[in-house]
Formats: structure tokens, C-alpha cells, sequence
């Protein structure tokens, strides 16, 4: 099988990494991709965001199936010009997309399926924000409505900054959303369909924030770990029964059939399990963690649920033990990150690029916010926590910045639900 992944990241490097490992594929490109992902695939132009591009690229190529990678593409309708063009694609239409596209709109179909979630606040002007926030109370919670790369949420006690960021987001022409705040851990997990089939993969943990302790500003994810040693019994079957498996239906019910990965952003609150968000890809993080503990081969299991025939492939398995991944990130990030650095130690096992090029010269130069996904795995997660910042100190790029406590609360049973 010949297979196109569409993206550039670290998300994207873990796809390749983990489909060139599948016996069934013959041939793997990646469009873009970046330093890393030449290593295992055909690196190919392509503006990604460019619905008809990627249709050509993959036809050109002469792709059995296309992956595609990050939300922008998704919701541009990437998906629909790739299966127009006659080839399986895992990935959602854009109407589907807009699960991720828009949390109004995915607040819709929650609460059409009966899918637990925060109740929620609509504000499209000023005045309604300063009444949201009224209403819902701190701590405040306040979201861009549309795509922010995981930067468009502020969670403050601090009105003053819940406004400013709400104006923020209004000034831009965009539209907000105040939430009330959901305390308890929060749990990733995806899972692949076709749209009727559903099935979950492993739990895990994101670190949103940039700095040590949760703390500093919200970033597209500093790290993650799994499988999660402190989720409840039964976690995953009470998510896929409550959330996955009714907003599959009721996408489908409405017309708008989600096909590809749904991603359900969910926290354990002391009133029971609600959903934070839904991403209409694999996250970022928490892929390079999920991936590598998958034993079940990727190619099969995409391509199952790219041409509706999930109901028959067999059941996942997974390898024991852990994984954790700690994202090392270009000095400024996220607000103005510094590119153009060299980087050396960034070809090892378990190093999966994110924001990385190749220079005229031929040497690796960071080229993003986050440059790096260092992964390590062991029997348990202390021992691939441990694994993990070994790595770490063999990358050299100047300035850069990691937290250090990437799955710790886990390791030292820090972590209580309910």
C-alpha cells in the first residue's frame, strides 16, 4: 500500500515512524514533512491548507491512502478533494471537521447526543461577554470559538485578563466561548471510526502549559505520558459508551458522517466524567506516546476505517509498558519563538521532529515553537520518564526550554479522581 501522510509535525513524524513499521506498506511519503520525517519518508511539496494541492499531490504520487495529520487542512476540506480524487483517506469532511473547527458547533451536537460536557456561554460582542463571565464565575474560562492551535483557551481567576482575552479574540473578528470551570485530571484519548465502528486506542496525558507545575501560558502541549496508571476502572468503556459512540451517531444522524480520529478532551470532575473539547485528528502530544505502544499495525487499521470496514478488523493490541514524551521548544515560545537555530542530537531513537528544516548547508536549524517530541519508553513510567530526559540531554539547541516534570505527578501518585 502506498501511503501520503499530509502535515509537518511531530505528530506527523510518530504517523510515519509507525506506518513504515507496517509490512503492508510499500511506499511512504510525507507533504510536507520536515528534517525528521525524511528519515523514514519521501518528503513532498505541498501546501497543506490547500484542499486541491493535497488532492494532487496524492494523485500525482499515485497514494492508496492519505493521512492527514493536522486540523487546518481538515477543516479546509483536505478530506472531501482526496476522496473526490477516488483515494481512502483517514480524515473527516469538513462538515465533520467542525467538531474541531467550532466549539459552538460541537456544543450542538454534545448536547443533542446527551454527551456530558461544561455548560457553556456563546458570546459574539463585548457586552455578552462581561454578562458570560457574570454568569459562569471563577475561575473563568474563556475560548476562542474557531481553530487556535491550542493556544486560543485562558483559565484565570484574574477578570481583568479573562476580559482582555475575550476582547482579544472579538477584535480579531473571531468569536468567543465562556465556559464554566471543570476541576478534576484530564484524560486525551482518541479513537478511530468510520463513522458507525468505533474504537478507542490507550488513555493519556497532555501538560498544556508551558512551564514546571502548570504553570505560564497555555501552549499546544509541553509533553505527555501513557497508558495512565491512576484512571478508574472501566474509563474507557464508560467514554466510549457516554461520549464516542453518541456523537459518532448523531454526526451520522445528522448527515454529516465523521470518518477518521475523534479526539475527546475529557476531565474526571468531582460530578463525573465531562467533555472539555473535541479535535478532529491525533493530538499533538499525545500521539507519540499512544503510537509507539500500539502492537496492532497503523496502515491496516487506517486504511479499515478510511473505506468503512472497521466493524471487521480485528481487536487492538497493545505492548506492555510506557511511554512519555517531552517537547523541547525554541526560546520565546509561545508568543514569538526564535527559528533558525542549529540543532545537534536530534537523530536518535525516540527523537521525533516537530518545527525542524534542513539548512542550504544540510544541518538541522529549528524552524517552529516546538522544535522537538522526545520520547522514551520503559516497563513503567518512571523508568520511561527516566528514559525520556536522557534523551533530552543529548539534544543541543541554544536556549531552548522543556519543563521537567513531564508525567511526574503520575509517577509520585499525585494524581486523585473524584
Amino acid at each position: 500500500m502506498r501511503v501520503l501522510v499530509i502535515g509537518s509535525g511531530a505528530r506527523e513524524h510518530a504517523l510515519c515512524v509507525a506506518l513504515s513499521s507496517d509490512p503492508v506498506v510499500s511506499a511512504l511519503a510525507c507533504a510536507p514533512g520536515n528534517a525528521g520525517t525524511r528519515a523514514v519518508a519521501e518528503p513532498l511539496d505541498v501546501d497543506a491548507a490547500d484542499p486541491e494541492a493535497v488532492a494532487r499531490v496524492a494523485v500525482d504520487w499515485g497514494a492508496e491512502l492519505v493521512v492527514i495529520g493536522p486540523e487546518v487542512p481538515l477543516v479546509a476540506g483536505a478530506a472531501d478533494a482526496v476522496r473526490d480524487a477516488g483515494i481512502a483517506c483517514f480524515g473527516p469532511s469538513a462538515e465533520a471537521a467542525q467538531l474541531e473547527g467550532s466549539k459552538s458547533f460541537a456544543k450542538h451536537v454534545m448536547a443533542a447526543a446527551g454527551v456530558p460536557t461544561a455548560r457553556s456561554w456563546p458570546v459574539g460582542g463585548p457586552a455578552e461577554l462581561e454578562t458570560a463571565l457574570d454568569e459562569a464565575g471563577a475561575p473563568y474560562v474563556v475560548k476562542d470559538d474557531g481553530l487556535a492551535a491550542g493556544k486560543g483557551v485562558l483559565v484565570t481567576d484574574d477578570r481583568a485578563a479573562a476580559v482582555a482575552h475575550g476582547h482579544h479574540v472579538l477584535d480579531a473578528g473571531g468569536a468567543v466561548l465562556v465556559e464554566e470551570y471543570l476541576d478534576g485530571p484530564e484524560v486525551s484519548l482518541f479513537a478511530v471510526t468510520d463513522g458507525t465502528t468505533v474504537l478507542p486506542l490507550l488513555p493519556a496525558q497532555d501538560h498544556k502549559r508551558r512551564d514546571d507545575g502548570d504553570g505560564g501560558p497555555n501552549t499546544g502541549g509541553m509533553g505527555a505520558y501513557a497508558p495512565l496508571p491512576w484512571a478508574p476502572a472501566g474509563l474507557v468503556d464508560e467514554v466510549l459508551a457516554t461520549v464516542l459512540q453518541p456523537t459518532v451517531d448523531e454526526m451520522a444522524r445528522r448527515g454529516e458522517t465523521f470518518s477518521g480520529l475523534l479526539y475527546a478532551g475529557l476531565a474526571l470532575t468531582s460530578r463525573g466524567l465531562r467533555v472539555v473539547e473535541f479535535n478532529a485528528r491525533f493530538g499533538d502530544p499525545e500521539t507519540q506516546v499512544v503510537l509507539p505502544l500500539l502492537e496492532t499495525p497503523l496502515a491496516g487499521l487506517l486504511h479499515a476505517a478510511a473505506t468503512g470496514t472497521l466493524a471487521d478488523h480485528p481487536p487492538l493490541r497493545w505492548r506492555e509498558g510506557a511511554a512519555v514524551t517531552v517537547v523541547v521548544a525554541a526560546p520565546g515560545y509561545p508568543e514569538a519563538p526564535r527559528t533558525g537555530s542549529p540543532i545537534t542530537g536530534a537523530d536518535g531513537e525516540g527523537v521525533l521532529h516537530a518545527g525542524t528544516a534542513l539548512a542550504a548547508d544540510g544541518d538541522v536549524v529549528s524552524a517552529g515553537g516546538r522544535v522537538l517530541a522526545v520520547t522514551g519508553f520503559g516497563a513503567d513510567l518512571a523508568a520511561a520518564r527516566q528514559a525520556a530526559y536522557e534523551r533530552v540531554a543529548g539534544v543541543r539547541l541554544a536556549d531552548a526550554h522543556w519543563r521537567t516534570d513531564i508525567a511526574l505527578a503520575a509517577v509520585e501518585g499525585r494524581i486523585v479522581v473524584g
